[in-house]
C-alpha cells in the first residue's frame, strides 16, 4: 500500500508550479499552457509568466548542469501557443458573446473581465490588447471579451501578435540571460519567480489605484 501511494505522489503534476510542468511535459507543456491561459477561460490560473522565465533558465543551464531545454524550441512553442490561444479566445468571444463571461462563477474571472473592459475603454484597442498580455487573468479574459465587443479582427490579430511576441520572447530571453550570467541561479529561483509575479501585477495595481482616485474625484466634484 505504501509503495502505491509513493508512486502516485511522484507522478502527480502541480499545475501551479512551473518546474513541475516543465519536468513533466517539457516544450510541449509550454505550448499547451500558453494556449490554455490565453485562449481558454479555464486556464486563467496557470503560471504563464513564471513558466516562460523558468523555461529560459533551463535553456541556459543552471547550477553547472547542461541545458535541459532547447532555446529555439522553447521560443517557438511559447509564441505558437500564445498567439494561437489568443486568436481562439477572440473567436470564442465573437461567437458566444458576452454571455460566456456572464455565466462564469469565478470571482477572479469576473474581476478580470471588468479590468479588461477598463483597459479597452481607457487605452483603445491596440494599447489595451498589448498591455493585457502582461497582466495575469486579464490576458485570459480580454481575448474573448474583445471578440464579444466587436473589436475588428484585423486590429485584434495585429496587436495580439505584437503583444504576444514581446511577452513570450521577452520573458524567455530574460530567464535565459539571467541563467547564463549568474552562477547557481537555482538558489534564487523562488525569490525571482515571486518578483516576476509581483511585477506582472503592478499594472493591475496601478490601474486600480487610478480608478479609485478617479471615482473619488468624480464623487467629490458632484457634491
Amino acid at each position: 500500500m505504501a509503495a502505491s501511494v509513493h508512486v502516485t505522489t511522484d507522478l502527480a503534476v502541480n499545475l501551479l508550479d512551473a518546474h513541475s510542468l516543465l519536468a513533466t511535459f517539457g516544450v510541449l507543456g509550454i505550448a499547451v499552457v500558453m494556449f490554455a491561459e490565453t485562449g481558454l477561460l479555464v486556464g486563467f490560473f496557470l503560471p504563464g509568466d513564471s513558466l516562460l522565465f523558468t523555461a529560459g533558465l533551463l535553456c541556459a543551464g543552471t547550477t553547472g548542469k547542461a541545458s535541459t531545454l532547447s532555446l529555439p524550441m522553447v521560443l517557438a512553442a511559447a509564441v505558437v501557443g500564445a498567439l494561437a490561444g489568443a486568436q481562439v479566445g477572440y473567436l470564442i468571444g465573437r461567437r458566444a458573446g458576452g454571455a460566456l463571461l456572464g455565466r462564469t462563477g469565478s470571482k477572479r474571472l469576473r474581476e478580470g473581465a471588468e479590468r479588461a473592459e477598463v483597459l479597452l475603454e481607457r487605452y483603445g484597442h491596440a494599447k489595451a490588447i498589448v498591455l493585457a498580455r502582461f497582466v495575469p487573468v486579464v490576458r485570459t479574459v480580454l481575448n474573448p471579451l474583445a471578440g464579444a465587443l466587436g473589436v475588428p479582427a484585423r486590429t485584434f490579430t495585429l496587436w495580439q501578435a505584437v503583444g504576444g511576441l514581446v511577452w513570450t520572447i521577452g520573458l524567455v530571453l530574460a530567464g535565459y540571460g539571467l541563467g547564463s550570467s549568474i552562477p547557481d541561479i537555482d538558489r534564487y529561483l523562488l525569490p525571482i519567480v515571486a518578483l516576476i509575479v509581483v511585477v506582472s501585477l503592478l499594472p493591475l495595481v496601478i490601474e486600480l489605484l487610478r480608478s479609485r482616485r478617479s471615482a473619488k474625484h468624480k464623487s467629490g466634484a458632484s457634491r
